[in-house]
């Protein structure tokens, strides 16, 4: 399989999430709405499988790819957490940004070699870019939280619930987002001789586990709830800068982790 059939894999599986997504906040659809977002997520899959066969290659190495595996790892985190917390509003969010990330893919379709540079022939490679896809996945339905959580501060409302939620996505994005970063540096000694050089990709993705370990230690500390709310946007924003915003700074030119397009 090739990218040429993304198109009807992708289709099928935006209209299963969408219409999960409307039919969530109808309680006696709910069931239906599970069922179509299972569906979808097994549609998409189906592809991921497929194109993973086909190149002989994980599909992992791309910015087109990794934002196949985003989209679908923000439908099955979206529908899980959503099964546990029953919050309408984290499916839909996971939904939307799950199908424009499936947009960009079918307007912009990345088509590449089926070879992959010595380096990335690695057994590291799978589980490092996954583990590092999972934590971009649950800290954006983490963003998404504080924003509704800072709405209510302003309102004068407390979701102890929801404060829970924030926490926990938190706590285990960051986890994946540390292992990840473990994984490289023991690759990178593999692969480069030395575990950690400051590259322009390290040195953003240090800077942005640093911000999320600030949340973490502010949590503690009740009277700046705002601030610390206000620190996940901004953590967040750190991490697509490391995920793709780096690839567009001078010093990306001499990087050995930017992607190829």
């Amino acid at each position: 399989m090739t990218w040429d059939e993304f198109l009807w894999f992708a289709l099928p599986a935006m209209g299963c999430w969408l219409g999960a997504g409307s039919l969530i906040y109808n309680g006696r659809r709910r069931k239906f709405a599970g069922l179509l977002m299972i569906v979808g997520i097994l549609i998409f899959a189906a592809f991921i499988v497929g194109l993973w066969i086909g190149q002989e290659r994980p599909p992992l190495r791309t910015i087109g790819e990794t934002r196949l595996w985003y989209s679908f790892f923000l439908a099955t985190i979206g529908y899980i957490t959503y099964k546990h917390w029953k919050y309408a509003w984290l499916l839909s969010f996971s939904v939307v940004v799950a199908c424009v990330f499936v947009c960009v893919n079918i307007f912009k379709p990345e088509i590449h070699s089926t070879n992959l540079m010595p380096a990335l022939q690695s057994y590291w490679f799978v589980p490092h870019v996954t583990v590092y896809i999972l934590s971009y996945a649950m800290l954006g339905a983490a963003t998404i939280a504080s924003f509704i959580l800072l709405k209510n501060q302003s309102n004068g409302v407390h979701d102890d619930n929801l404060y829970r939620l924030t926490d926990n996505v938190v706590y285990i994005g960051f986890g994946f987002l540390v292992l990840g970063m473990l994984m490289g540096a023991v690759w990178a000694k593999e692969a480069w001789g030395h575990y950690w050089s400051w590259d322009p990709k390290e040195t953003w993705a240090f800077v942005t586990s640093a911000a999320y370990l600030v949340y973490i230690h502010m949590r503690l500390q009740p009277s700046h709830a705002k601030f610390t709310l206000w620190m996940l946007p901004f953590a967040f924003l750190l991490l697509m800068i490391t995920w793709i915003g780096v690839n567009y700074l001078p010093s990306a030119a001499n990087s050995i982790h930017v992607y190829s397009n």
